[in-house]
């Protein structure tokens, strides 16, 4: 259980990248929203093992 919820907050901060990366491509109105999307992602990838794995044995 503990490796299923690792992988997950292992995608969620992959993907925490591809929002930081696209949003200087990204086009200026929503380019803020991108990056401010990559900040709430790596903090949710954060929380899910801080939170999770210490209720899952």
């Amino acid at each position: 259980m503990k490796v299923v919820v690792f992988l997950i907050a292992l995608v969620v901060f992959l993907a925490s990248f591809v929002l930081f990366g696209y949003a200087f491509s990204a086009p200026v109105q929503i380019a803020p929203w991108m990056f401010f999307g990559g900040i709430l992602t790596i903090c949710i990838s954060l929380a899910i093992p801080f939170h999770l794995l210490r209720k899952t044995d």
